[in-house]
């Protein structure tokens, strides 16, 4: 069963009084079945819109998705793709149990007891069936709503700021479960504020501005758009004129007898360092923190320009 995502110049926009608001600007990617994918941005960049439309939840002004040959319409019909979304509650007076059989029942045909008790180790909920939902902290509603996505055995599985909510051993645990249920050749797509999320457990990040995409690749790929190194020495004994030229022309810092500076020229600095003298010199990529910064403002900058 073909199930790659294809989007192909996606556009929506709204009419506000203010005029036409343009949410998703022109996207086009493919990603094949089994990729973690993160969708990374800043609020507004476009990321809940785009991940609406791949759910049918809103019809593009323009341009088709499809997985394999199916709409997203046709795809949810057929429990090929699935979400945990940050909106949507459930309901506080019903048991975990309660809350998986209804849910189960509502499928055509019925999901499987069998099925159930599958999903309900995958997401660790065993020790938890009897509790009502409204007894659950954050991390653990999370969880179940994790499950009930998983019900369909959905081969893509869209998450909105999944760990929300959850602690740090929560979170993690809840990677390792998505880990598997990637392995299995499941695709998931996730949109997240924790950077490190991205960096820790996607193939794959889809950085997006201004309802486009601006960088796509994996973690390293990404972090060497930013072009920018960070470069640390000793220069304790290196010759101070050439020091002072460096942190002229590279806008470099000193603490005590260390100097740092980011440059888009590393292998020219530390040649420069090396022959002056210094010592004890790292060169270091620029975290995907930086990056992120790094390339949204250049890309809203070139739209002030």
């Amino acid at each position: 069963m073909d199930t790659t995502l294809s989007l192909t110049n996606v556009c929506k926009d709204f009419r506000t009084k203010a005029g036409r608001v343009i949410a998703v600007d022109q996207v086009s990617t493919t990603i094949p079945a089994g990729q973690i994918v993160s969708l990374l941005g800043p609020n507004g960049a476009g990321k809940t819109t785009l991940l609406d439309i791949i759910l049918g939840l809103s019809r593009p002004t323009s341009g088709t998705v499809t997985i394999g040959s199916h709409s997203p319409t046709e795809a949810i019909a057929a429990g090929r793709i699935s979400a945990l979304l940050q909106t949507g509650g459930l309901i506080k007076d019903m048991s975990v149990k309660e809350t998986l059989a209804y849910i189960a029942a509502t499928y055509t045909p019925h999901i499987s007891t069998e099925h159930v008790t599958h999903v309900v180790e995958q997401t660790d909920l065993g020790t938890l069936l009897g509790r009502k939902i409204g007894k659950l902290s954050g991390g653990e509603q999370q969880r179940v709503k994790c499950a009930l996505a998983l019900l369909s055995d959905p081969r893509i599985l869209i998450l909105d700021e999944p760990t929300t909510g959850m602690d740090v051993n929560a979170r993690r645990a809840f990677w390792d479960t998505m880990r598997v249920q990637a392995h299995s050749g499941r695709t998931i797509i996730f949109a997240t504020h924790y950077l490190e999320e991205a960096e820790n457990f996607a193939d794959r990040i889809i950085l997006m501005n201004r309802g486009r995409i601006i960088a796509d690749g994996s973690t390293s790929h990404i972090r060497s758009l930013a072009g920018m190194r960070h470069i640390t020495a000793s220069i304790e004994h290196a010759d101070p004129q050439v020091i002072d030229a460096l942190v002229s022309s590279e806008h470099a810092t000193i603490q005590g007898s260390e100097l740092r500076c980011a440059t888009n020229s590393s292998d020219s600095v530390a040649l420069q360092l090396l022959n002056a003298g210094a010592t004890h010199l790292t060169i270091t990529a620029p975290s995907l923190d930086d990056t992120f910064s790094s390339l949204v403002a250049a890309d809203t900058d070139m739209k002030e320009a």
